[in-house]
């Protein structure tokens, strides 16, 4: 299983229903939030490989409306408790 962050710029006034929107058509998203700083948002997605990761960020993530551009961080490492 591969784990990464989405960081996401979007458009003004468009945080909330994108949002939504990833929440609603990618299953594979466990969080969605908005956040301060240089990015929107923040979208934390599992996938079973990165042939899948890659095919949610761009044929899903990136045509929702409202979406500008997106970086992507993959977990490569993790503290477990």
């Amino acid at each position: 299983m591969i784990e990464a962050f989405v960081l996401l710029t979007l458009e003004v006034d468009k945080v909330e229903k994108v949002l939504k929107e990833i929440k609603k058509k990618i299953p594979e998203v466990k969080e969605a939030k908005g956040v301060t700083g240089p990015y929107d948002a923040i979208v934390r997605i599992e996938a079973p490989d990165l042939k899948e990761l890659t095919r949610r960020i761009v044929s899903d993530i990136y045509r929702i409306d409202g979406v500008i551009d997106t970086t992507t961080a993959i977990v490569i490492e993790s503290a477990e408790d």
